[in-house]
């Protein structure tokens, strides 16, 4: 673990990141050392320090950290937090001027390669996502919700979580994107309300909207709409794409986007 470029796992009490979960992160893939989707994993950091108003972060030695934490990995897991730093006083963040760079490597997930090969199930949460338009779409630190969400789901034998808002409507997985097929018609939950916009969601809706053979829909729809999909996928910037083989009770066989999209990942 890194802490502004000094190898530590000593983190000051102070730091708002302790105090108010007040930064944001990004979780990226190490592939032979390098890695995957670089530039959007700063691009995502940035878009929620410029939302969080946090200035100043020093994004060239930040990237500089990544590469050389994942330089040595076949195969990882590379995690970045900034957070605002130390100052302020109470919820004030006047005199936070330095904000906090962290980064960590860790073993690559290697259930992922199971999963790849035989599916994922998913089971309905109890917890709903609450509404937040300003926060919505950015990976901010304030993570108990899906805290919750993974503690009701490690009750259960399912995969992973299937997750509504406080409106009944599909948002995301625990810690995933959603995806369902209908025909040539292809579907993801609107997160402009709560929700993370993954970096492996924005590619694969980009893979979509070029080929001829699909068309993307971003919609507002209950789980309802599920029963009657063709295929259900799940996405994040790690697994990067898995197959659902069932939500529930209902059960998937169809891999047909799935086959389509996976060389792109």
């Amino acid at each position: 673990m890194w802490i502004n470029g000094v190898a530590t796992k000593t983190l000051l009490a102070g730091d708002r990141a302790v105090q108010f979960g007040d930064g944001c992160f990004t979780t990226a893939r190490v592939i032979d050392g390098n890695i995957q989707f670089l530039p959007q994993h700063i691009s995502r950091l940035q878009r929620a320090a410029s939302v969080l108003m946090i200035d100043n972060a020093d994004w060239q030695a930040l990237e500089a950290e990544m590469i050389l934490a994942a330089a040595e990995r076949e195969e990882g897991v590379v995690k970045v937090i900034l957070t605002r730093g130390q100052g302020g006083r109470g919820y004030s963040a006047a005199g936070c001027t330095l904000p906090t760079r962290i980064v960590t490597v860790s073993d690559y997930p290697a259930h992922y390669h199971q999963w790849r090969k035989q599916g994922v199930t998913l089971g309905s949460s109890p917890v709903a996502l609450s509404k937040n338009p300003l926060l919505a779409g950015i990976k901010h630190l304030n993570r108990l919700e899906q805290v919750m969400i993974r503690m009701h789901l490690d009750q259960t034998d399912a995969n992973e979580a299937l997750v509504v808002d406080t409106s009944g409507c599909l948002v995301e997985c625990c810690a995933a994107n959603l995806f369902w097929r209908k025909g040539t018609r292809v579907y993801t939950p609107d997160l402009s309300q709560s929700g993370v916009d993954g970096i492996m969601r924005q590619h694969l809706i980009r893979e979509l909207d070029a080929s001829t053979e699909w068309t993307v829909d971003i919609v507002s729809e209950a789980p309802g709409t599920l029963a009657d999909a063709d295929e259900v996928l799940i996405c994040n910037a790690l697994m990067p794409l898995l197959p659902v083989t069932q939500v529930d009770k209902r059960h998937y066989s169809s891999r047909h986007l799935y086959d389509f999209l996976r060389h792109s990942c």
